[in-house]
C-alpha cells in the first residue's frame, strides 16, 4: 500500500483523494507540532429553541410574562441591590396610572391592576434576589375576540404573530396587547426609587400633542415642572388650555368609533454624567429601543431632533461655560442631555410618536386566516388615543434604560478610584439642576 503523503506534499498539491482511511489524523500527527491540531468525531449539535425578546437590560433585568386574557401579567426583577425599601404601594401609584377604565378618554375595561410582590423581599426591603410581581386579570371578555380567530386586524399583530409562529392568542391580542406592559411600569417603579434615592433623579412624562393639537415648546417650564401638573387633567398635559383642546379631539373620535395618535415627552432631571457608552450603547440608542419596544410607538427623538436639520452647526451647538460651582455645563441644551452617546449632566428630553389605535369600530377592509376578503367590524374596548396612557410608560422605560446604564457605569468605571480632577462619583452633591431646551 502506498505510504500516505505527507504535509508538505499535501501543501505542493498532492490530491486529498490519496488518503487512506483515517489518514487526515495520521497525516496531522506527523505535521510540525506548529501546525499540529487535533480531529475528532463531531457529536450532532443539540437544537435549542431559546425564548427572545421578554428580557430587557443587562444588569438591572426585568423579564416580563403574561397576556391581556391570561390568568394574569407581572415580571421578575433580576439584578436590584439589596437594602432597598419596597412594598406593592411603592408600585401600585404608576400602576394606577397606566391601568384602564380611568376616564371617558381610556378603555372601559374595568381592572384594578393590584399588584402582589412574590419573592425578593423580605420585612419590607429588597433582598438582592429576584423580585417577582403578579398583577391578576379579572375583567376578561374572551367572547369579544370571536371574529379575530378567524380575520386578521387591520394595522394589527394578529397576521404577523401567525406569519412567525404559525399560531396565536387570539383573545386580547396576546402579548401585542398593552396589558404586557404592567409588569414593565412594576419594574420601573422600582428602577424610579432606586435612582432617586441614589442620584435624585426625576422622570416625567407629558403629553405634548394629540391629533393636530400641539403643545408650543415654550409651554413647560422643564425645571418647574411636577408631577401635580401633569396629573391635573385626563389628558396628562400639563397646560389646562391645551389639555382641554386634547380632550375635546379625543371625544370626537371616541363618539365616532374612530381613534387618533398623539406624542408623548419625558425628561430626566439630574441624571448623572457619564451613562452609556460609545458606540453600539449610546444613551440615546438605548432609549429609543426601549421608547420603540412601547405598544403603538412610531417615533421617536432626543433634544432637537428632526427640527435640528434646520439650524447651522453654529447655531445648534451647545456652547460650554463654568458655573458657579466650578461645573462644566451648556448654555443650551439642544443635544438633550446625551453628547457622544453619553449624559453629560443636563436634563435629558426626548418625544415618542404613538400612532391611532388599530382597533375602531368602523367596518374594514380585511381578509380571513383563509385568505378570504371580508369586511371586519372590530369588538372590545379599547382606548381611543393611546397617549394619556402611555405616559406612564414611557417614564418607566426611562427608568429602567437609565437604571441598567447606572448599575452598568458603577460596575466598570468605579471600581477602582476615580480621577477626581475630572470625574465625579455617583451620587455625590455636586449634581447640576436642570437646564430647559433653547431651541432658537
Amino acid at each position: 500500500m502506498a505510504a500516505a503523503p505527507t504535509s508538505h506534499q499535501l501543501a505542493a498539491g498532492a490530491p486529498w483523494s490519496s488518503l487512506p482511511r483515517g489518514g487526515f489524523r495520521a497525516l496531522t500527527d506527523s505535521a510540525p507540532a506548529s501546525v499540529r491540531f487535533s480531529v475528532g468525531r463531531r457529536r450532532a449539535a443539540r437544537l435549542e429553541v431559546k425564548a427572545a425578546g421578554n428580557i430587557f437590560g443587562d444588569y438591572f433585568q426585568v423579564a416580563t410574562y403574561g397576556e391581556s386574557h391570561g390568568g394574569g401579567v407581572g415580571c421578575v426583577i433580576s439584578g436590584c441591590p439589596p437594602r432597598i425599601p419596597l412594598t406593592e404601594e411603592d408600585m401600585q401609584g404608576d400602576l394606577d396610572r397606566r391601568r384602564p377604565g380611568q376616564s371617558r378618554i381610556t378603555t372601559p375595561r374595568k381592572e384594578t391592576d393590584t399588584c402582589k410582590i412574590l419573592s425578593g423581599t423580605y420585612e419590607g426591603m429588597t433582598t438582592g434576589t429576584p423580585i417577582h410581581v403578579l398583577v391578576p386579570n379579572t375583567d376578561q371578555r374572551g367572547g369579544d375576540y370571536t371574529e379575530m380567530a378567524k380575520a386578521y386586524r387591520p394595522s394589527h399583530a394578529d397576521l404577523t404573530y401567525d406569519l412567525k409562529y404559525g399560531v396565536r392568542s387570539v383573545q386580547g391580542g396576546g402579548r401585542s396587547s398593552a396589558r404586557e406592559t404592567i409588569g414593565r411600569v412594576a419594574a420601573g417603579a422600582v428602577a424610579k426609587k432606586i435612582l432617586k434615592l441614589k442620584c435624585g433623579v426625576e422622570i416625567l412624562a407629558f403629553v405634548s400633542k394629540v391629533h393636530q393639537v400641539v403643545l408650543p415648546e415654550d409651554a413647560v417650564d422643564y425645571e418647574a415642572l411636577t408631577l401635580d401638573q401633569i396629573e391635573s387633567n385626563i389628558c396628562r398635559c400639563p397646560d389646562p388650555e391645551y389639555a382641554q383642546k386634547m380632550i375635546d379631539a379625543i371625544d370626537k373620535v371616541r363618539i365616532n368609533g374612530n381613534s387618533i395618535g398623539g406624542v408623548v415627552t419625558c425628561i430626566a432631571r439630574n441624571v448623572p454624567r457619564g451613562l452609556g457608552s460609545p458606540v453600539f450603547d449610546k444613551l440615546e440608542a438605548l432609549l429609543a429601543k426601549a421608547m420603540l419596544s412601547l405598544p403603538a410607538s412610531k417615533g421617536f427623538e432626543i433634544g432637537s431632533g428632526f427640527a435640528g436639520t434646520d439650524l447651522t452647526g453654529s447655531e445648534h451647538n451647545d456652547e460650554f461655560y463654568m458655573d458657579e460651582a466650578g461645573n462644566v455645563r451648556t448654555r443650551t441644551n439642544r443635544s438633550g442631555g446625551v453628547q457622544g452617546g453619553i449624559s453629560n449632566g443636563e436634563t435629558i428630553y426626548f418625544k415618542v410618536a404613538f400612532k391611532p389605535t388599530a382597533t375602531i369600530g368602523k367596518k374594514q377592509n380585511t381578509v380571513t386566516r383563509d385568505h378570504e376578503d371580508i369586511e371586519l367590524l372590530t369588538r372590545g374596548r379599547h382606548d381611543p388615543c393611546v397617549v394619556p396612557r402611555a405616559v406612564p410608560m414611557v417614564e418607566t422605560m426611562a427608568a429602567l434604560v437609565l437604571m441598567d446604564q447606572l448599575m452598568a457605569h458603577v460596575a466598570q468605571c468605579e471600581m477602582f478610584p476615580l480621577n477626581l480632577a475630572l470625574q465625579e462619583p455617583i451620587g455625590s452633591t455636586n449634581s447640576t439642576p436642570a437646564l430647559a431646551p433653547d431651541l432658537a
